[in-house]
């Protein structure tokens, strides 16, 4: 069995022997188009992260049995034209889940407790000259009995609003799909929860419901001392929206892990925020702590197991 991965890359150093065990197999960092449909001729299994599978590449692919994504979407997948070739395709989901968790108050308490501006304070010496034992002209808000409105109440969802439970936050939820199944929390329409949150935490997939969910008028519906968070999928906030926002002051601050373009690109208008300070990014690296890096490789590694 001859398995391809052509983006092992994106999950860094992390060992491959549990997949390696399993047949003939080679990984490439990444890989052009030109260079895919080229390595991808004799192949059984493919593994792909973030490389487009089309019916042109599918055609280099006659004896393709098996796509595994190491991802849980599938939006890079042509699913019709591998189903017409008789082409399995499994994702891996739930191996991410504590560490998105984890990233989101990461991100969410480095804003809130104006983590970098203290940081500064102290290194640059100024604290060393002050004269006084603190520094209280930068207070920083307390999470407890404020309210978390998270949009898209799934696994991830779940567990953000527990662990906000234990910081002492009201939860509330939109769901995205229009079916309010969980019933601990209060179901708001999305109006009403962005008027009515401290903190709006976004965990949803991007689809025909949610690109560009969160608009400039959805931002000003926001408190402003309010925080926002994406760690759903770029596209779920309006970039340009949220850059407006940020600057005039309508909301504290943003906290993103994922964009609309990945990576950043240079022009886009977050990266000319002026107000620096109110925003904290991360490189789309939510999902990929070593336990959750881990996690995917074993449940490709059992994907490819179940044969096809």
């Amino acid at each position: 069995m001859k398995i391809v991965y052509l983006d092992a890359s994106s999950i860094g150093a992390t060992p491959l022997d549990e997949i390696a065990a399993l047949g003939d197999f080679t990984a490439y960092a990444n890989s052009t188009p030109e260079q895919a449909r080229e390595r991808v001729k004799d192949c059984d299994v493919l593994i792909i992260n973030k490389i487009i599978i089309n019916e042109e590449l599918l055609s280099c692919a006659p004896k393709l049995k098996l796509i595994c994504e190491s991802a849980t979407g599938v939006n890079n997948i042509d699913l019709e034209a591998a189903k017409a070739r008789g082409i399995i395709v499994r994702n891996v989901a739930a191996y991410s889940t504590e560490s998105v968790v984890q990233q989101t108050f990461t991100l969410l308490l480095s804003l809130v407790g104006k983590v970098r501006y203290f940081d500064d304070y102290v290194k640059s010496g100024e604290y060393s000259h002050c004269g006084m034992f603190t520094n209280v002209s930068y207070p920083f808000m307390e999470l407890c009995g404020k309210t978390m409105g998270i949009i898209g109440m799934g696994n991830i969802g779940s567990r953000v609003a527990q662990v906000a439970t234990a910081f002492g936050m009201k939860v509330v939820y939109f769901s995205t799909s229009g079916t309010s199944h969980c019933t601990e929390y209060p179901s708001l329409s999305l109006e009403e929860l962005l008027e009515s949150s401290d903190v709006v935490s976004v965990h949803a997939p991007l689809n025909e419901r949610t690109r560009s969910l969160i608009d400039y008028e959805g931002l000003k519906r926001m408190k402003r001392r309010a925080y926002i968070l994406n760690l759903g999928r770029g596209g779920i906030v309006d970039e340009a929206a949220l850059a407006r926002a940020v600057d005039e002051g309508l909301i504290a601050g943003a906290g993103l892990d994922v964009f609309e373009r990945e990576p950043l690109s240079e022009d886009n208008p977050l990266m000319h925020i002026v107000h620096k300070e109110r925003v904290v990014f991360s490189p789309h690296v939510a999902w990929a702590s070593s336990e959750a890096l881990s996690r995917l490789i074993s449940k490709v590694a059992d994907n490819i197991r179940q044969g096809w």
